[in-house]
C-alpha cells in the first residue's frame, strides 16, 4: 500500500487522495504532491497553496466579480439573495463550514459564500 505525505500546513497524518489530489480531513488544505521530489513545478503558485474554482470550474482569486447562481436563503432577510446578484471584490478566505469567500453584497452587507454557488463574471 502506497503511503501518503502528512498535510503540508497541519502535519495531519491521515490524508487521503481524490482525483489528483492529496487531502488533509483534519484541516481541508488541497494539493497535488511532488512527483519523485520534483519541485518548482507549479508555474509560480506557492507550494501548498490552495486553488478555489467556481461553479462551472473557473479558478477564482482575489478581487475578481462573481455571479451569484442560485437563490440563497439569508438567515433574518426573507427575500434572501436572487440568482443572478452580482458581488464584487471578493476575497479567497479559509472559511467555516466550505464558506471560502468573503465578500460584501449591496443591501445586505458582509458575508461568506460557498464557492459553489458562484460564476466568475
Amino acid at each position: 500500500m502506497e503511503s501518503l505525505p502528512p498535510c503540508p500546513r497541519c502535519s495531519g497524518e491521515y490524508t487521503y487522495e481524490m482525483n489528483n489530489l492529496v487531502v488533509c480531513p483534519e484541516c481541508g488544505h488541497e494539493w497535488v504532491p511532488a512527483a519523485d521530489g520534483a519541485s518548482g513545478t507549479d508555474g509560480g503558485v506557492a507550494g501548498g497553496e490552495r486553488v478555489i474554482k467556481d461553479a462551472v470550474g473557473n479558478v477564482l482569486s482575489d478581487g475578481d466579480t462573481v455571479t451569484v447562481v442560485k437563490a440563497l436563503k439569508v438567515k433574518g432577510n426573507p427575500s434572501g439573495i436572487k440568482a443572478g446578484t452580482k458581488v464584487r471584490n471578493i476575497r479567497l478566505v479559509d472559511g467555516v463550514d466550505g464558506h471560502d469567500i468573503d465578500c460584501r453584497i449591496d443591501g445586505f452587507g458582509a458575508m461568506q459564500l460557498k464557492s459553489g454557488v458562484v460564476k466568475k463574471a
